[in-house]
């Protein structure tokens, strides 16, 4: 089997890994246990470090945490007026409110985020992009999606959606709204 390197070439043999080492480790140490979840699961962890570093470094490049690129690209992708109440970030982003609050007050001193009284609700706010905030979330998208396709760039077309459609089936129960008691 002819397998891509780093540099373009060609190396001749099996593809492994950390994660062969690890879970051949666990088999020999404990062979009552079905260690099959590590084959998946370690790699999906694993990766989700070197995508976060590759992010981090990506947002760094343009002065931003995650956190603000969230925030940011989450009133980037509502397109025109480019804003949200505060409550919807909260959902947008999965972080209590005193948090949100927080990251509004630094993103608003920044200049990136301005706050206006809500049309619809006098008692509420409404988080809006400026246009600063929007040029450093397009910067900030065009550099991550660069480095996200290099990390991609092992995989053919159809690998990355067969990966994309598997990966959706094991995270949809996690994104799935909780269940609410049922009423009248």
């Amino acid at each position: 089997m002819l397998l891509p390197m780093d540099d373009g070439r060609a190396a001749v043999g099996p593809l492994t890994d950390e994660v062969d080492e690890l879970v051949a480790g666990w088999r020999s140490e404990r062979p009552d246990l079905d260690v099959e979840p590590l084959q998946v699961l370690s790699r999906v962890s694993r990766l989700a470090r070197h995508l976060d570093r590759a992010r981090r470094a990506a947002f760094a490049g343009h002065g931003l945490e995650a956190w603000e690129f969230d925030v940011l690209s989450a009133l980037r992708r509502q397109g025109p007026p480019y804003q949200l109440s505060p409550g919807a970030l909260l959902r947008a982003t999965l972080v209590t409110s005193g948090t949100m609050t927080n990251r509004i007050d630094r993103l608003a001193e920044a200049g990136l985020v301005s706050r206006h009284p809500d049309p619809q609700d006098r008692r509420g706010v409404v988080v809006t992009l400026t246009e600063r905030g929007r040029e450093v979330a397009d910067a900030a998208l065009s550099d991550l999606l660069l480095s996200e396709r290099k990390l991609l760039r092992r995989l053919d077309r159809d690998q990355r959606d067969q990966l994309a459609s598997l990966l959706r089936v094991l995270l949809a129960p996690f994104d799935a709204a909780e269940p609410t008691s049922a009423t009248p």
